[in-house]
């Protein structure tokens, strides 16, 4: 395994799908908090992701809590529209977590305030639209992440 990416109480099944199509060809596990807006048998979510879900290394938690107890020791990054580093001015290593809010809202306050120096961003245009669509900045952050590390076992 490369990275880990986590999707914090996803609501869309399509940008789920995409994601996990990623983790597959990164060979990166994806990890979902609860709730999730949708169920895992949701027809655009498995039309996503094509034929890759035999291939994808999944986790589901029940709340962020349970979660961040279970990897207590792990390396954490929060991707959001208010972190004060880019993506690219960090350093990743193998086994990381890569955390992503929901589509909506983002990750909750809370979160970015008790993370305050492991919130990374995509710079974008400050428009009246809010940010990137959720597949995209995975994909962004994951392949720069999978680049840092020389692309392990990829060709």
């Amino acid at each position: 395994m490369n990275l880990n990416i986590v999707l914090f109480e996803p609501e869309i099944p399509q940008n789920t799908g995409n994601i996990a199509r990623t983790c597959v060809l990164t060979n990166s596990k994806l990890h979902l908090i609860k709730p999730l807006g949708f169920s895992l048998d949701e027809k655009h979510l498995k039309r996503a992701g094509l034929d890759y879900w035999q291939y994808l290394d999944m986790e589901i938690h029940e709340s962020y809590e349970a979660f961040k107890e279970k990897y207590k020791n792990g390396t954490f990054y929060f991707s959001t529209t208010k972190g004060s580093k880019l993506y690219t001015e960090v350093q990743y290593n193998e086994n990381d977590f890569i955390i992503f809010g929901k589509e909506s809202a983002g990750l909750p306050e809370y979160i970015r305030n008790s993370n305050d120096g492991a919130l990374i961003r995509v710079p974008m245009l400050q428009t009246s639209t809010r940010s990137l669509n959720l597949s995209n900045t995975v994909a962004i952050v994951a392949y720069e992440a999978m680049r840092q590390m020389s692309f392990p076992n990829m060709k």
